[in-house]
């Protein structure tokens, strides 16, 4: 029996409300994760003023990069670990992710120290690393083909930037009402809202087809969710239990897989990097001195239209051209600016802002929605190793998150700004090629075509 078959209708079901209320109940996490890393980005120099670390401080740098980073490596901590879980059951520890947020979140109001802080937004990390596998894991398999691009980009790459706008937006309305030792407490705290708010939901999502069927091998259970999500009934004749060894699949599709990795690895390194000094260090270098602002202005002006039109175009144009399109797109905008930098203040801030806003426009109809949505690792591995495959280009990307977090300040700062701009500018070049040569299109496909599952004998 082909799986094609098997997974008819759920791949062929149309748009409704169940992948609506699939889509808010994963993408709150999401939502949760941008608030909760550009949040830190608007008050991380609010943060250090608080423990009298200043710029002539030694430490300034240190505690610059840590402050931003140890969030990034309690999420590739936390992919892995979730991401192992994960064949025990996708929704088995679905909410576990958001409660380790919420809790995360509240902590950070209380902590006393620069060096607590770090350590709460380790637990942070762990949380966003193991939603970051868990949710689009499980949208990907519930998904139907023809709209799954548009479900993962909205639910993971449209969610994070909304987050990372109501960040910005809160610190606007508070910050001329609240003195800066309680404001950044009150908006990291606040994080602790949109991740609550889902823990019972998630509870509830039915476990995915894909997992009860080639994991778990439960038929019956298999024709019930299929029953409940689709109103059809599945014969399925046999059994479909996936008994390959996951190492079959590393053998065989290994190298499209780090290829994935790495991509998720260039794109964070770079984001995070620009997201989270973007709204100090990079604006306060062309003469824009509010965080939220200059924030603002580039999610609404240049990161959303880009979203809305990769949206509008991951399932059609595809995720191979999209990504490579948006990944030298970012390239030239960002060597441009570098460029362009030391000619400052000679040319007015707004040419500046305007070229540096550009990149994030090419980015985030590109990566933005495709590799740092989560959307190669999830369609491009086979059921049984999904969850680690995911685990592993999650933690890629935290991982260079993470370095951005360190060197970053280091490059800006100590070396040069426009050495620092023209680094990044070098990796999204790297990565266009990366793209164009190593990602197999994947649009409109069931995922057991494009993952070439279909193609493995099924064992019983």
């Amino acid at each position: 029996m082909k799986l094609s078959d098997v997974f008819k209708p759920v791949d062929d079901k149309k748009f409704d409300m169940f992948h609506i209320k699939a889509l808010f109940t994963t993408g709150m996490g999401v939502f949760t994760d941008g608030y909760l890393l550009s949040s830190i980005s608007l008050v991380l120099l609010d943060v250090l003023k608080t423990f009298n670390i200043t710029k002539s401080s030694p430490l300034y740098t240190f505690w610059l990069g840590v402050l931003a980073g140890t969030v990034f490596i309690g999420a590739a901590l936390g992919a892995i670990v979730f991401g192992i879980l994960s064949n025990k059951g996708r929704k088995t520890f679905y909410g576990v992710d958001v409660a380790l947020m919420t809790v995360g979140a509240l902590l950070q109001a209380f902590v006393t120290s620069p060096a607590e802080l770090a350590v709460v937004r380790f637990l942070v990390g762990i949380g966003t690393g193991a939603d970051y596998v868990l949710s689009p894991l499980i949208m990907a398999e519930h998904s139907n083909a023809k709209d799954r691009g548009k479900l993962i980009a909205v639910g993971f790459g449209l969610m994070w930037s909304l987050g990372a706008v109501t960040a910005s937006l809160l610190y606007l309305a508070l910050s001329p009402i609240v003195n800066y030792d309680l404001l950044w407490r009150v908006i990291l705290a606040a994080g602790a809202v949109p991740a609550a708010s889902v823990i019972y939901l998630r509870r509830k999502v039915p476990e995915t087809p894909r997992y009860l069927l080639r994991i778990k091998g439960d038929n019956t259970h298999f024709t019930r969710v299929v029953k409940e999500v689709t109103g059809k009934e599945v014969n399925v004749q046999g059994k479909l239990k996936d008994c390959n060894p996951m190492t079959l699949y590393l053998r065989t599709a290994g190298r499209v897989f780090a290829v994935a990795a790495i991509l998720w690895f260039l794109y964070d390194l770079t984001g995070y990097a620009n997201g989270l000094f973007g709204p100090t260090l990079i604006a306060r270098s062309i003469g824009i001195y509010n965080p939220a602002i200059f924030s603002l202005i580039i999610a609404a002006v240049f990161g959303f239209p880009g979203k809305a039109f990769g949206i509008a175009q991951v399932d059609r144009m595809g995720r191979k051209f999209l990504q490579a399109v948006g990944s030298l797109g970012e390239g030239v905008f960002l060597a441009a600016f570098a460029l362009l930098l030391p000619s400052e203040p000679y040319l007015p801030a707004g040419l500046l802002l305007l070229i540096y806003g550009l990149h994030e426009f090419m980015g985030s109809f590109g990566p933005g929605i495709i590799s740092t949505a989560g959307m190669l690792g999830v369609e491009l591995a086979p059921t049984k190793v999904r969850g680690i495959v995911q685990a592993i280009t999650v933690a890629s990307g935290r991982t260079g998150a993470a370095i951005a977090s360190f060197v970053f300040p280091v490059l800006f700062i100590s070396v040069s700004k426009e050495v620092a701009m023209m680094f990044f500018a070098v990796l999204m070049f790297i990565a266009t090629a990366l793209t164009w040569f190593g990602v197999p299109e994947t649009k409109g496909k069931p995922l057991e075509e494009v993952s070439e599952e279909e193609r493995v004998t099924v064992s019983s």
